[in-house]
């Protein structure tokens, strides 16, 4: 039985598309998206999404180009599929639940061009937005190369944008970019051009009336380079585009190379209200299952680290001691030994910390160098991940003497070749129980789901930029305000939050309620905190008991207030216990009153910030509707226990 909204939208196409191939709207399961794909009168691809009826997005564009052939126009429909339902369920180790349950409707178009060359569309539907991706169904014994795709987002000019630009390759500190790490231009027209060649990353976020539209892209299986926007957006239309050319490890490649059948990742539209994109899980639900069964070393937790606020000299056998000590005494299960560790302590001696922090129930984690001639930096161990024989040869070293998980930082970017270095580093790393964490590197994209040992990624400006930089600093909060909307909607990231205390050379903006909240508002399957065990020592006990509970897992999370780069309250689950944060980025005082009749019990703890920026106060606080005034660039933690 057809929807009132589906009947108004295609009477809406039928006056203003051009005559061309049309195929039946498919709709979400509830009903209320729905998206019109078709070939316009000159067999050029496109589609179109409606929300409640609404156009959301204008006509779009889809199309692929081969080395020797082009899918954009003078295309013809050869079949187009009945709807079907895709239903699934799945765990993660790493995000905002446990749990995922995914259903959508899929229909699959196939066309073809000039050359009886055939390429099809999937597209999928669900109550949270809508996917697709390039299909080349038949089987050939010839490699073939794409080019581009001529994908994209026709967005009406009403539309306001949040987009982060991406830097240009081989620019920055050491030639280290691109890694995801610039500000964020907040609520611009649609059209304005990124501020450089490289365009904007994924997530984009949009908002048009009272619809949110976020853009990324899932299902990354090592073969298809990391793809973003182009810099120009003439019109409102946002084009895909592929990495630079120098976004490439060492004689690596940039395009995809492929024998059919083939299918490129997805390319996915969020929409719906605010609470509608953070709660939405679609950049894992459209990612590649499972890749191996054993997952039982994987245990997320909280990790102390030295480097945040010490740095380079703070990685050495005595301060790493020490750091162990702090984990044990804050039962925090990991200890991150960074930069240099090689030369200032040793295999040895590694193994003696090692053995030292099991014995307090501490696992280590160590850093490496990815690169090999893609930058200039010198940091060490470096380039000993490069081929798998060396890898593995050093991952069966780390597990003999027990250590827990690696770091990996500064990739050269999103080429096919990085991709599948990255796939390389996280599958060799399961044989040898290792758990991931990527630095100055590419965003996830859902790889946390099919391998559920890459813990967390950077991929953000995060807590180090403000230990560097005093205007960051200054724009902490806003920018914090951002990444739950954005960058740490789908995927785990380590922004490496919270300090307590002073920052050497720095002036702080952000209050202590505003850092405790941080540990729970992103989501990461290793937590590395930055405050030291001198800054530790001078908070409250009730402080430390909240910290020493913090989840490494979380089964349920509420967005239950916010606005991108203002202030936002969100509610997560761990077992019986709930957790409620919010922060305030904005320059006056805010005045949040949650509702939290969903929390089964009555009375919980707040803890807040007192009448100075680092002195904090604890208070009881009942369930329903509580009030709580929060100054600029201030927070709050409420916990309940059922």
């Amino acid at each position: 039985m057809f929807s009132l909204h589906w009947l108004l939208a295609v009477f809406v196409l039928a006056l203003l598309q051009a005559p061309g191939t049309r195929a039946a709207p498919l709709e979400s399961p509830d009903g209320a998206l729905m998206v019109e794909a078709s070939l316009d009168a000159e067999g050029r691809p496109g589609y179109q999404l409606f929300r409640n009826g609404e156009a959301v997005i204008g006509r779009s564009p889809l199309g692929v180009s081969l080395q020797h052939t082009v899918f954009r126009d003078a295309l013809t429909m050869v079949s187009v599929s009945e709807p079907t339902r895709v239903a699934e369920r799945y765990r993660l180790k790493t995000g905002k639940k446990a749990v995922v349950s995914y259903e959508a409707n899929e229909s699959r178009q196939c066309m073809a061009n000039t050359d009886s060359q055939k390429l099809c569309v999937t597209f999928r539907l669900s109550n949270d937005g809508l996917a697709y991706r390039y299909e080349f169904p038949d089987a050939s014994d010839h490699e073939f190369q794409i080019l581009s795709e001529h994908s994209g987002v026709q967005f009406f000019p009403e539309t306001r944008a949040w987009l982060q630009p991406k830097a240009e390759a081989q620019s920055g500190w050491k030639n280290t970019n691109p890694s995801y790490e610039e500000d964020y231009r907040q609520e611009i027209s649609v059209g304005v051009p990124s501020t450089t060649e490289s365009g904007w990353v994924f997530p984009a976020l949009f908002r048009y009336h009272e619809t949110w539209i976020l853009l990324s892209e899932a299902g990354m299986d090592g073969g298809y380079p990391g793809s973003n926007l182009a810099q120009e957006s003439a019109d409102g239309l946002y084009r895909l585009r592929f990495p630079q050319d120098a976004e490439v490890v060492a004689d690596g490649g940039l395009l995809p190379r492929m024998r059919a059948p083939f299918h490129s990742p997805w390319r996915l539209i969020a929409v719906g209200d605010l609470a509608t994109i953070v709660h939405s899980t679609l950049g894992t639900d459209l990612a590649e299952p499972l890749a191996f069964d054993d997952t039982g070393f994987v245990e997320p937790g909280v990790a102390v680290w030295s480097w945040g606020l010490l740095k380079d000299d703070s990685v050495v056998f005595d301060v790493q001691a020490e750091f162990v000590n702090y984990a044990a005494w804050m039962n925090w299960p990991y200890v991150l030994v960074d930069v240099n560790w090689d030369r200032n302590i040793g295999y040895e001696k590694i193994a003696d910390l090692a053995a030292y922090a099991a014995k307090k129930d501490v696992g280590l984690f160590l850093w490496y160098n990815s690169s090999g001639d893609w930058n200039q930096t010198d940091y060490s161990p470096k380039s000993r991940l490069l081929t798998r024989a060396d890898r593995r040869a050093e991952f069966q070293r780390l597990q003999g003497i027990g250590i827990r998980g690696i770091k990996v930082d500064f990739f050269p970017g999103d080429g096919a070749s990085v991709m599948k270095y990255y796939v390389d580093i996280l599958s060799d790393a399961a044989d040898f129980g290792l758990m991931v964490n990527f630095h100055g590197t590419t965003l996830p994209r859902g790889l946390q789901r099919t391998y559920p040992n890459l813990v967390t990624s950077e991929a953000v400006k995060g807590f180090e930029m403000v230990t560097f930089f005093q205007d960051f600093a200054d724009q902490e909060a806003t920018h914090v305000a951002m990444l739950p909307f954005t960058r740490n909607l789908f995927d785990p990231m380590d922004f490496t939050p919270m300090v307590l205390g002073d920052i050497p050379g720095i002036e702080r903006r952000t209050s202590n309620g505003f850092q405790l909240a941080l540990p729970v508002l992103f989501t990461s399957g290793v937590q590395h905190l930055v405050t030291t065990p001198e800054q530790m020592s001078a908070v409250p006990e009730s402080v430390r008991d909240y910290l020493r509970q913090l989840p490494g897992q979380w089964d349920e999370s509420r967005f239950l207030d916010g606005y991108p780069g203002r202030y936002v309250v969100i509610a997560r689950r761990s077992g019986k216990r709930w957790y409620v944060v919010g922060i305030n980025a904005g320059t006056e005082a805010r005045m949040f009153a949650p509702d939290l009749s969903f929390v089964p019990a009555r009375m919980g703890s707040l803890i807040a910030d007192g009448d100075q920026p680092r002195k904090l106060v604890l208070a009881e606080v009942s369930t329903g509707h509580p009030e709580i005034a929060v100054a600029p660039s201030s927070g709050f933690v409420m916990i309940f226990n059922n």
